[in-house]
């Protein structure tokens, strides 16, 4: 919990993060709703349009957990702190707690600002909050298998535009997926990123029995990430 704190005060040190974090999803989100109010034929429901929305904005909390540990794997404290009982999971936590509240923060801004836009106020958003803490943990757990793996300049290139651009066109926010169809489709529906939005989408449509086959995807994958970089980072503080 001593290192939770630590990091959390590193992450608001940073007015990026903040800005990224929080706002950046925000813009997006007034800009899309702006186009579509000026075009003849309406492209973004809103109520469509938010889930993706929350899921595209979370895909920087996988940059910022990644960039906490691929610069603090070069520092002296993470070395003296190798030198502690604390293990690998303890670390995983620690960079994990922080950006779970921060992730929360910008769904419920994000939901807020579609209520100010239009959306209708209903019992399915606060749902909508809570099943996006799945689609947050793979997320992070991305970014710390990734700063486990790699150093701070591999990982801004790899998780900050790759892995966005990734969110962004394979997850069926912006655009239908059976639109393109093909192979491009079927690779979309292997990875994670679309089940993160579809799983909120079923949600805002009160389509219950569709939320769970991808819940399953998002918590398979989040689960067997987050395994994967305590191993990783675990070998690490062994070399």
């Amino acid at each position: 919990m001593m290192f939770a704190s630590r990091t959390t005060k590193e992450m608001i040190r940073d007015p990026l993060t903040l800005f990224f974090g929080l706002a950046f999803p925000i813009i997006l989100l007034l800009l899309l709703t702006l186009i579509n109010q000026n075009i003849p034929d309406a492209v973004f429901s809103i109520t469509n349009l938010t889930p993706g929305i929350a899921v595209f904005g979370l895909s920087f909390m996988t940059l910022f957990s990644a960039q906490m540990i691929a610069k603090d794997r070069v520092s002296e404290l993470l070395t003296r702190l190798f030198t502690t009982p604390m293990t690998a999971k303890d670390f995983i936590t620690g960079y994990t707690l922080p950006l779970i509240p921060m992730a929360i923060m910008q769904t419920v801004i994000c939901y807020g600002v579609s209520l100010l836009l239009g959306m209708e106020l209903t019992w399915k958003i606060p749902i909508a909050i809570i099943t996006i803490l799945p689609v947050t943990v793979l997320f992070i757990g991305i970014g710390l298998l990734c700063g486990s793996l790699f150093n701070e300049k591999a990982v801004a290139a790899i998780c900050g535009a790759l892995l966005t651009n990734l969110t962004a066109w394979l997850s069926g926010t912006w655009f239908s997926l059976e639109l393109v169809g093909g192979w491009f489709e079927k690779i979309a529906y292997v990875l994670p990123f679309v089940h993160s939005v579809e799983m909120g989408k079923a949600v805002m449509q009160g389509n219950n029995a569709g939320i769970l086959p991808h819940l399953w995807w998002v918590l398979g994958y989040g689960i067997g990430i987050t395994v994967l970089a305590i191993y990783v980072f675990s070998r690490r503080i062994k070399e």
